[in-house]
């Protein structure tokens, strides 16, 4: 990011080139090639002795813009956006990875993560590790000498459990080992992982990025070698991110920051009506001083998220009668939006995760997942309230 601007102007003043027509929005560049003077510079462009946009599988204009904000807010240099956070997921994975490699992974991540962990990668002779979050001395034991890298979420899908970055970094220095961090919770503005020794950065933009609910969307950004061939892997594979949802992405990251800290504000007053409510067992948000790793959440962290998770007490009844008795929330499986939505982990986005692996990293019956979103916090502490009792 350039030293001379807040992350809030680098969001709203990074803007692809004006055209001739001297917009001020930029505009969408629904096209799927672009043409070239003569065979000369077509012949240039594709053997990329000149920088161009040659076919919007490869890049267009709003992606590339897209692109660049995320690099800036992330201080990396280079980046590729995809699909889908999880075309962003696999790809960085099948780039990075050959036959016989190891991966070294957080036991708590997103679901599909794990199916591609556990049902996919082994398909291709590659073997996955889970560590203990909980446990992070026992990381270096596992350590194979066919580990490629150290894969992470921090905070955690669904526990919102927090990964000491530094050390994780420290680690893979020692051992030679890429670090590879799932940075969706946190989002650029909370949180920097480059700045902590990360190798690369990976996100869903359908989350907070977008933060309405409206479009798909995923971008990697990081060390230039690794992202040129990732780009290359992309390339070929076509998982691309399409231009009209890197325009709406581009467009909604001008308001990131002022969304997110509004998100945080409603989201640590509830986490605290939560722990002090008869009917919850616990809670977890960052930002709790009763959160396990709390001193190390407010060191690599601005503020705690929009995330948090607690333990309905009752079991699958007790959590069966506050999802039947929500009125105002959204029952839903995504998040980051401006609604606030809540989600049983353990039957959707986790519930093919087997019970064993659910129970390790703390996913019970009774976990509800809250995306808080922007509505006002008293209406949303009522609703919860109601439903609860």
């Amino acid at each position: 990011m350039s030293k001379k601007n807040h992350f809030e102007t680098e969001a709203i003043r990074t803007q692809t080139e004006t055209s001739q027509f001297s917009e001020h929005s930029v505009p969408l560049y629904l096209t799927s090639g672009f043409v070239f003077d003569d065979a000369e510079e077509m012949r240039a462009s594709f053997a990329e002795e000149k920088q161009r946009d040659l076919y919007s599988r490869y890049s267009n204009p709003n992606v590339n813009e897209f692109i660049e904000k995320v690099c800036k807010m992330e201080g990396a240099e280079s980046g590729f956006a995809f699909a889908s956070g999880m075309a962003a997921v696999f790809s960085t994975f099948a780039t990075l990875l050959n036959a016989g490699d190891h991966v070294l992974s957080c036991s708590s991540v997103f679901g599909a993560t794990h199916g591609l962990f556990t049902k996919y990668l082994p398909k291709w002779n590659i073997e996955c590790s889970y560590f203990n979050i909980n446990e992070v001395e026992t990381i270096e034991s596992l350590i194979q000498p066919n580990t490629k890298f150290i894969y992470a979420e921090t905070p955690t899908n669904p526990g919102v459990d927090v990964l000491d970055l530094e050390f994780l970094s420290a680690l893979c220095k020692k051992h030679n080992l890429l670090l590879v961090i799932d940075n969706c919770f946190a989002t650029p503005y909370l949180q920097n992982p480059i700045k902590h020794g990360a190798d690369l950065v990976i996100h869903s933009a359908t989350k907070l990025m977008d933060g309405q609910g409206r479009v798909l969307g995923g971008v990697t950004v990081g060390k230039k070698e690794l992202i040129r061939e990732i780009y290359l892997f992309s390339r070929l594979t076509g998982p691309s991110m399409s231009a009209f949802n890197a325009w709406v992405l581009s467009k909604s990251l001008e308001t990131l920051a002022v969304r997110v800290e509004k998100h945080c504000e409603n989201a640590l007053k509830i986490a605290e009506f939560l722990e002090n409510h008869p009917k919850v067992n616990w809670v977890k948000y960052p930002f709790l001083k009763s959160h396990p790793k709390y001193e190390i959440a407010k060191k690599q962290m601005r503020l705690g998220g929009n995330i948090i998770a607690f333990e309905v007490k009752g079991g699958i009844e007790g959590g069966r009668n506050f999802f039947d008795s929500i009125k105002l929330c959204s029952l839903s499986a995504n998040l980051g939006d401006t609604r606030t939505i809540v989600t049983h982990p353990a039957s959707t986005t986790h519930a093919k995760v087997e019970d064993d692996v659910k129970a390790a990293v703390g996913i019970t019956n009774g976990m509800v997942r809250i995306s808080v979103g922007l509505e006002h916090v008293d209406d949303i502490i009522a609703d919860l309230n109601q439903a609860l009792n």
